[in-house]
C-alpha cells in the first residue's frame, strides 16, 4: 500500500509541489542525485571513477511534452558526451537514455523522432569512445523499446537494454536479447503494473529475476546485474563461475547513494560494479521512486523532516 501511494505521488503534480517546498528535500535528493548541471555529475562522476567504479549517467527527464524538448534532451546528452570525452572519463563512464524523454509517446510521429534523436545520442557516444542503455519504463513502453533498440542495434551492436523481472514476459525478452555482443541490464522493475502483467509477490518478482539471470548468465551477451539484494548478488557470482565466465564478461549495478559499503566491497573483489548516476534538475519523479523502493529510504527522509521541523 505504501509502495503504490509513493509511486502514485511520483506522477501527482499537487504532490510536487509540496515535496519540492519542503526544507530538507534538497539536501536529501543529493543522496542519490549528482546535481542539476553538467558540470557536477562530470564532478561525481570523476570521483566515483576514482575509487574503482564506472558510470552510467542518466539525464533527468521524463513526459516530453513537444518536439523541441526532445530534441534539447537529445542535445544536453551529447553535450554530456562531448564533456566525457574531453575529460578522458568515457572509457569508464556511458550514458542511460528513457525514450520518453526523447519524444517517444509524442502524439505525432513520437517513436520515429525517439529514434532519430536516440540515433544522435549513440553517433556521439561512438565518437566518444563509449555506449548508451536504453532504459525501460512502465510495460506499455516495453515493445516500442525493443523495437527501437533492435533498429539502433544494426549501427550501434553494443547499445543495452534494460529489462525488468517482474513482468511475465521478460524470462523469454532475455531468451532474445541473449546473443553474442548483447547488453542487458537486468532489474526488478520499478514502477506500478496491474497483475495481468507482472508478478505482485516480492518472492514471485525475485523468483523470476533468478530465471532471467539464469537465461543470461549461460548466454553468449553480456549481463548487467542491477540489484541491492545481498541474496541476488549472491546468487549472480555463482551463477557466473558455473557458466566459466571471467570477471570481464558481466557487471552489477546499482544506484548512486544505495550501499555504497557494498559496492567497495564488490569493487575489491575484482568485479565490474557501475553506478547508475542520474543529475538535472527534472529529479523528482527518480527521487520518489527511490522512495518508494526501500522503506530505508523512506525513513531516512521522514527522519530528516523531524530534525529539521
Amino acid at each position: 500500500m505504501l509502495r503504490t501511494t509513493l509511486l502514485a505521488a511520483s506522477r501527482s503534480p499537487r504532490a510536487r509541489s509540496v515535496v519540492e517546498q519542503l526544507p530538507p528535500t534538497r539536501a536529501l535528493v543529493q543522496r542519490f542525485v549528482a546535481g542539476d548541471r553538467l558540470d557536477e555529475a562530470v564532478a561525481v562522476t570523476d570521483e566515483l571513477v576514482g575509487a574503482g567504479r564506472r558510470i552510467t549517467l542518466d539525464h533527468l527527464g521524463e513526459d516530453t511534452r513537444d518536439a523541441a524538448q526532445a530534441a534539447g534532451t537529445a542535445a544536453a546528452y551529447e553535450a554530456l558526451l562531448a564533456a566525457l570525452k574531453e575529460t578522458g572519463l568515457a572509457e569508464r563512464a556511458e550514458v542511460s537514455v528513457k525514450l520518453s524523454a526523447v519524444g517517444q509517446f509524442l502524439p505525432q510521429d513520437g517513436e520515429r523522432i525517439a529514434l532519430d534523436n536516440a540515433r544522435r545520442i549513440c553517433a556521439a557516444a561512438a565518437d566518444a569512445g563509449t555506449t548508451v542503455t536504453l532504459d525501460m519504463e512502465d510495460h506499455t513502453t516495453t515493445d516500442s523499446t525493443l523495437g527501437i533498440a533492435r533498429e539502433l542495434r544494426a549501427d550501434y551492436p553494443w547499445l543495452g537494454v534494460v529489462l525488468q523481472a517482474y513482468l511475465h514476459r521478460t524470462e523469454s525478452d532475455c531468451a532474445d536479447f541473449s546473443g553474442p555482443g548483447s547488453r542487458v541490464r537486468l532489474c526488478k522493475g520499478a514502477y506500478q503494473e496491474p497483475a495481468s502483467v507482472a508478478f505482485q509477490g516480492k518472492h514471485e518478482v525475485d523468483r523470476s529475476y533468478v530465471r532471467c539471470l539464469k537465461v543470461l548468465m549461460a548466454g553468449e551477451g553480456y549481463p548487467m546485474v542491477a540489484s541491492h539484494d545481498p541474496r541476488i548478488i549472491t546468487i549472480a557470482g555463482e551463477l557466473a563461475q558455473r557458466n566459466d565466465r571471467k570477471p570481464e564478461s558481466f557487471e552489477y549495478q546499482m544506484l548512486y547513494g544505495i550501499r555504497p559499503e557494498e559496492q567497495q566491497r564488490i569493487v575489491a573483489s575484482g568485479a565490474t560494479m557501475r553506478i547508475y548516476l542520474p543529475y538535472g534538475g527534472e529529479w523528482y519523479g527518480y527521487f520518489m521512486r527511490r522512495l518508494a523502493e526501500r522503506p530505508a529510504n523512506l525513513a531516512f527522509f521522514l527522519r530528516a523532516l523531524a530534525t529539521k521541523n
